[in-house]
């Protein structure tokens, strides 16, 4: 069913106005960028790899594209190459490009245009891991055993060139129809072992539904549930592995920044106990939460519910840096293991000065003074950035709803109520999908219940539900 919203001339103009979004580059800026395209990427101490047939999986049209995989069998194990784009040979530590892309912190998507980190002419350009072109890149291989695990870990400056670019859907159909490319062949029996090893380490994985904003094709808006295929979860876990093998190499070497995230204590886990018993859920002595929920079907109004209240588990995520000593929290206790973040340098600031603190280390190098000086920098703009982004993304979500909804104020719909408190609750519509407030009193947790919508207001972005 295609939801209109109204208008064909609906854009996010005064989410991108209210947010202070940045517009164009500033001219030094792209000065640089456009003098680095034309910037010699071959060097003595650069891997020739342009032999390995990479290739890529990222959403359709998708042009910034960070990484680029293979993944073979070796005997009883594997052997995984992952090459990330190269930034460092493009930005010049202290230009005006590295000055304006730590303002930025990270690409922001909205549905009608990205504010990107880079300049184009590098994010969709020059430094984009697009087919058939010999790119820069930071190599990560790893040497895994049949359990998955690495036993040998190399990373290193390489020039490699991706031989496809395909998307999720595609990557998905052709593991489905039993002709996978042979690049990705092994992809789904090394993806398992490694989710395997997340549930023993304890990663926590909340399965709720993933709103996603898409053009309806008359010039209006739409909300759908992207669903999660498998293939998803396995690329997301060689990406995973490579940002706990930088943050294996930064530990070992006292110095870097890392994507932490506090242990919860043990009165979170007791109110997930609580709350699992009230709805239902059977939590077997024994079994950790991340086994529990692992476990849970999503399609499940009291799974749903759960999930939502899982998010008590994951708070206090932050960045730590560090130089001479561990910290005192080193690990993310949402992945059970430490990790940082290397693999998306494009669209993320913190994943390019991460990749050059691995690529010193590992060559024996000292880490140079003006990383070093901008590791304590890293937390503070990391951590605006991610807060603008979840504002952004939820303003544009909340817009869109409004939109899609502000025609149907008194209609009736079925909704799971998520989490309750004494004003309401906060419940989920599967048609069309919409997450937002329902007034009343004493609503059930992780049930079905009857709503009316009572409120609908695109210009406050406010929809506000009532209970039959």
């Amino acid at each position: 069913m295609v939801i209109r919203t109204g208008r064909a001339d609906l854009d996010f103009g005064g989410i991108r106005t209210e947010f202070g979004l940045p517009g164009e580059f500033p001219p030094a800026a792209l000065a640089e960028a456009q003098a680095a395209v034309s910037r010699d990427i071959g060097s003595a101490d650069r891997e020739d790899a342009t032999a390995l047939p990479l290739v890529t999986i990222d959403p359709p049209g998708a042009k910034d594209l960070d990484q680029a995989l293979l993944v073979q069998r070796v005997g009883s194990g594997f052997r995984v190459h992952y090459a990330i784009a190269d930034l460092g040979v493009f930005v010049v530590p202290g230009g005006a490009l590295d000055t304006e892309v730590r303002k930025r912190g990270q690409t922001l998507y909205l549905p009608d245009g990205n504010v990107p980190l880079h300049p184009p002419v590098l994010s969709e350009g020059a430094a984009s891991l697009l087919p058939g072109q010999a790119r820069p890149s930071v190599l990560w291989t790893f040497e895994c055993g049949p359990d998955g695990e690495p036993v040998d870990v190399r990373v290193r400056r390489a020039v490699v060139r991706s031989t496809a670019q395909f998307d999720y859907e595609t990557v998905q159909a052709s593991f489905d129809a039993g002709t996978p490319h042979p690049s990705v062949e092994a992809l789904p029996d090394f993806g398992r072992l490694r989710r395997e090893r997340a549930a023993e380490r304890g990663a926590v994985e909340l399965q709720l539904p993933e709103q996603e904003i898409v053009p309806n094709g008359d010039g209006d808006w739409k909300l759908v549930v992207r669903p999660r295929a498998d293939v998803d979860a396995w690329n997301a876990e060689i990406s995973l592995l490579t940002g706990m093998s930088a943050a294996r190499v930064m530990l070992d070497a006292k110095v870097g920044v890392l994507r932490t995230l506090p242990d919860a204590d043990d009165g979170a886990v007791d109110a997930l106990r609580r709350s699992a018993q009230a709805l239902g859920v059977p939590w077997p002595d024994g079994v950790s939460p991340a086994r529990l929920l692992a476990g849970l079907d999503p399609s499940r109004p009291e799974s749903l519910a759960l999930f939502v209240d899982a998010t008590r588990l994951l708070r206090g995520a932050g960045y730590t840096a560090f130089n001479g000593e561990v910290p005192a929290v080193s690990t993310h206790a949402g992945l059970g293991a430490p990790y940082t973040h290397v693999t998306a340098p494009l669209r993320r600031l913190v994943d390019r000065f991460a990749a050059e603190v691995c690529l010193a280390v590992t060559a024996g190098r000292e880490v140079p003074g003006w990383l070093t000086e901008a590791l304590p920098l890293l937390p503070g703009l990391m951590g605006g950035s991610d807060a603008l982004a979840g504002k952004v993304d939820r303003a544009c979500l909340d817009q869109v709803e409004a939109w899609v909804l502000a025609d149907r104020v008194g209609q009736e719909f079925e909704a799971v109520v998520l989490r309750a408190d004494g004003n309401g609750a906060d419940v989920f519509i599967p048609q069309p999908p919409v997450m937002s407030r329902c007034t009343g009193e004493d609503l059930p947790e992780g049930e079905r219940i009857g709503v009316r919508l009572v409120e609908a207001d695109p210009e406050r972005r406010k929809v506000v539900f009532e209970r039959l």
